[in-house]
């Protein structure tokens, strides 16, 4: 790709990373916080509605999947789309070690034209909303292949990453809480060296720690190329799963309480809801791991050797979040078989009570039908005393079967 076409973007500068330690499974406490939120309003209408957090993107600007036998890159898009699809949202951030600046741009006109300050080492382009003259007009000028380009189109990718002469294109899946509904989005991020470019689907995302941490002059940000913005971004998408996933144990635990205490129809369809939930969701994390085994083991030169300790950090969480999502899915299939071990007993429980109730009016029944024959002679009904013995009949028969239930243990023992 000819230099000129980056001269707006580029620059150089020599790469240096601090080495040190992560704090393991570090969230923000803002994440947590809408989390937790979002699964305690879950549990307190478990009674109302199904349990059913994934919601479908509503953004004006996604676009649908290629019709089959489309012609391979971006160019069918640009035939059904465009300006009409609404405007894309545009924020750049320049930032270097004394310098930071956010810029908001209403056009792709007017970011390219505007140059980069020569205090700028990195520039971070996110483009919310996914308009195809926007992201054609964008990729041509990184030179990005078209192949790619339809890569941020289609949001139906799964978790990637590729690799070319002088960026990585790595395709991830942010899960995160939005107006009390678990979004699944598509998040496509152009690693240059000292340029990056994220797509996405609709505004709102996981990466305001990252903006935050950019802010300050100490951060390690500052000191660094696009490729240490690439590894912060990875990781906030994954540790961002965790305070969910801690959501979907404690909505978990409820339940199988629930289950426990009073099986209903409505338990087992909110289980079957949460099950398919989780595995929409271990389809959306399940190749993020492979994604960041793909950065560790990149030898393209465009991810520095002293960030791969840091991304070995990634990996670790990662393997954890995936640990995490597959007990939760084991813990969702036992409790299927709990609830119809449940139901199953409350079944015999009832069983039980008639069939007891049953033993006690069979001999009864049996001796009221006898002397309700309707013969013309029967001695016993000629007997003044003939009616309070049948009585003492009943009662005899009556308790005689109650101790023999109790001596076997049928009632009144815990059995």
């Amino acid at each position: 790709m000819p230099s000129t076409s980056k001269a707006y973007m580029g620059c150089s500068v020599k790469r240096h990373v601090e080495d040190s330690t992560k704090t393991v499974g570090q969230v923000t406490t803002g994440a947590i916080a809408k989390t937790a939120g979002f699964f305690t309003s879950r549990i307190i209408g478990l009674g109302k509605d199904v349990f059913h957090p994934f919601k479908k993107s509503t953004n004006p600007l996604s676009t649908p999947v290629p019709e089959p036998g489309a012609a391979p890159g971006i160019e069918h898009y640009l035939a059904k789309g465009g300006p009409a699809q609404g405007k894309s949202r545009i924020t750049c951030t320049d930032y270097g070690p004394d310098h930071h600046r956010v810029v908001h741009f209403e056009t792709v006109d007017e970011l390219l034209s505007t140059p980069r300050t020569p205090e700028g080492t990195v520039r971070w382009i996110n483009v919310d909303g996914l308009n195809p003259v926007d992201v054609d007009q964008i990729c041509k000028q990184m030179g990005v292949h078209t192949l790619s380009a339809e890569d941020v189109l289609n949001t139906s990718q799964r978790p990637k990453i590729e690799t070319f002469e002088d960026h990585l294109l790595v395709v991830a899946r942010q899960i995160r809480v939005q107006d009390d509904r678990l979004r699944n989005e598509q998040v496509s991020l152009f690693c240059f060296r000292d340029v990056l470019i994220s797509f996405q689907e609709e505004e709102g995302d996981v990466f305001d720690s990252v903006r935050k941490r950019i802010e300050k002059p100490a951060s390690r940000f500052r000191s660094n190329l696009a490729d240490y913005l690439l590894y912060a971004l990875v990781d906030s998408i994954v540790d961002h799963l965790f305070p969910l996933l801690e959501g979907y144990g404690a909505a978990l635990e409820d339940l199988e309480e629930e289950i426990s205490q009073s099986p209903r129809p409505s338990s087992q369809r909110r289980l079957f809801s949460m099950k398919r939930d989780l595995s929409l969701l271990r389809r959306a994390v399940w190749p993020i791991r492979e994604v960041v085994d793909g950065l560790y083991r990149d030898d393209s030169g465009l991810i520095a050797d002293p960030l791969k300790t840091f991304l070995r950090d990634v990996q670790d969480h990662a393997m954890q979040v995936i640990d995490l999502l597959e007990g939760y899915r084991e813990t969702a299939s036992s409790l299927n078989d709990l609830y119809q071990s449940s139901v199953g007993n409350r079944m015999n429980e009832i069983m039980k009570v008639l069939t007891i109730m049953a033993s006690f009016f069979i001999p009864i029944t049996f001796i009221a039908g006898v002397y309700g024959m309707n013969f013309e002679y029967i001695p016993e009904l000629g007997w003044m005393y003939s009616y309070f013995v049948f009585w003492g009949v009943c009662l005899t028969v009556t308790t005689s079967l109650a101790v023999y239930f109790w001596r076997k243990g049928w009632i009144g023992r815990d059995r």
